[in-house]
């Protein structure tokens, strides 16, 4: 995982040399600091300075977090007081949405984030400066560190950091979901689908802060063996 972060932080420096503005080196990299072990903040400014979406060189001078949901993330990588870029990152990889400015968002996506009207999202892109920083998850509490689920929300089918709601341990080292199921293996589709609903009657612990462990983000496995 460590390895993984630095290549990117790495990469990230590499394309910076030709994106950021001349003299604005340094500030970019004190941001790029405060997300050298966060995996969606890496993903935002490797992407950012990878493609350019204005055409032209500029400096990330902050990532807003429009909004969050189920491990997904809006995220605005901000360029000046009233410009930035829309990216919707999670764990799956991360995909531009368009500029702040045109506060333009597809109408799924307006659902999933529970915005009442694409009216809505334009008014809140306009008042942008209310939103608060990005932290990396490190130390945002509110947030599983592997799947990205947020206090109150089911984790992703396979994260480590899941409690079994039969033993109380973690539920990808524990066997019970193999005691549950009849089975020595976890090895197809069906007994996956056949689990889920198995935890889903059990009754699934969500994540809360409480679970952190004390190591960095190891990301979503599969329970799969």
């Amino acid at each position: 995982m460590q390895d993984e972060l630095k290549e990117m932080r790495e990469n990230i420096k590499e394309v910076m040399e030709y994106a950021v503005p001349d003299g604005f080196f340094d500030k970019a990299e004190d941001l790029l600091d405060v997300y050298r072990d966060d995996r969606i903040g890496l993903n935002v400014l490797l992407e950012f300075y990878r493609t350019l979406p204005g055409a032209k060189e500029a400096l990330i001078k902050d990532i807003v977090l429009f909004a969050r949901q189920h491990g997904v993330f809006l995220l605005g990588a901000m360029t000046g007081l009233r410009e930035g870029y829309l990216y919707l990152v999670s764990s799956e990889g991360i995909e531009f949405q368009g500029t702040v400015g045109d506060g333009f968002l597809a109408r799924e996506l307006l659902d999933f984030f529970q915005y009442e009207s694409e009216e809505e999202f334009k008014r809140i892109c306009a008042e942008h400066k209310r939103f608060v920083s990005y932290d990396p998850l490190q130390i945002d509490e509110d947030i599983c560190p592997a799947c990205h689920a947020c206090t109150g929300e089911e984790h992703e089918l396979g994260c480590p950091v899941e409690i079994c709601p039969w033993c109380g341990g973690q539920l990808v080292y524990c066997s019970c979901r193999f005691e549950q199921l009849g089975l020595d293996a976890i090895s197809t589709e069906q007994e996956l689908l056949q689990l889920e609903a198995l935890l889903e009657e059990r009754g699934r612990i969500p994540y809360s802060p409480e679970q952190r462990p004390n190591y960095a983000d190891e990301g979503p496995g599969v329970i799969i063996e």
